[in-house]
Formats: C-alpha cells, structure tokens, sequence
C-alpha cells in the first residue's frame, strides 16, 4: 500500500520538475516516486553487489574459520515434537 509524503520544492525547481514530468507522460508525483525508487534501487544493487564482491573475497577465510557448519549451535536433525513422537 502507498503511502502520501509532501516534500518542500523551490518554485524554480517544482516548475522544472514539472515540466520535465510533463515530457515523461506523468504526473509531478509520479515523477518524483520514479526518481525515488530509481535512487533506491542504485543504491540497493551497489550494496548488493559489495558484499557479494567481500563475501567472495572472503570465503576461504571464513570457512578456515568457522569450517562447514553455517548454522553453529543449532542441532543436525530438527527437533521432533507433537502427539506422535510422544507415543
């Protein structure tokens, strides 16, 4: 669900941003998300992309040492539990 944001604008630039809409095909607000979701979306896939870089640059050292098991502490097997491991 959306939710309604009121941003402050120059006049010059709410006019600029405006016009630029207008040769989009959108509305001022329209605009405005797409700017905002493009910037998020950047900025998402560069971090998304850093640590994909650190973690391959990192494995070896890693798994030399905390070695296979990715989930220290937590048992082999699930837990078994309900009315059937009871009887």
């Amino acid at each position: 669900m959306a939710k309604q944001t009121n941003i402050r604008l120059d006049e010059d630039v709410k006019a600029a941003a405006e016009d630029r809409a207008k040769r989009r095909g959108l509305s001022l607000q329209g605009y405005v998300a797409d700017l905002i979701e493009a910037d998020v979306n950047q900025s998402r896939a560069a971090f998304m992309a850093g640590a994909a870089s650190f973690l391959a640059a990192y494995t070896d050292a890693f798994e030399a040492e905390i070695g296979e098991d990715r989930y220290p502490g937590l048992p082999d097997q699930p837990a078994k539990t309900g009315s059937r491991d009871a009887a």
